[in-house]
């Protein structure tokens, strides 16, 4: 399993430690972890919750009034380099 993909599964067991379940799944430039969050989460909770997403490359929560909270979690796949990081239109 590539590092993103440990990664990945480290976040996700830490989520399901704390009761919350969770989803894996591998994207060509990265592998996504998503939790349902229930409608009340303590304090403390909250807490643990983010320092494990604090992990991830990039995290975020989406809420609707139709499905919930998801929050979600990606790890990159590949480090960019430094030649790679102004992008493609980058000059070098």
């Amino acid at each position: 399993m590539p590092a993103s993909g440990v990664s990945a599964a480290a976040i996700a067991a830490r989520l399901s430690a704390i009761g919350l379940p969770t989803r894996l799944e591998a994207h060509a430039d990265f592998t996504s972890v998503e939790a349902e969050l229930p409608e009340s989460l303590s304090t403390d909770a909250w807490r643990e919750v983010l320092e494990v997403v604090a992990e991830a490359d990039q995290f975020g929560l989406h809420a609707t009034s139709l499905n919930g909270r998801t929050l979600w979690a990606a790890v990159r796949k590949a480090v960019p380099t430094a030649g790679d990081a102004g992008g493609p239109s980058h000059q070098r």
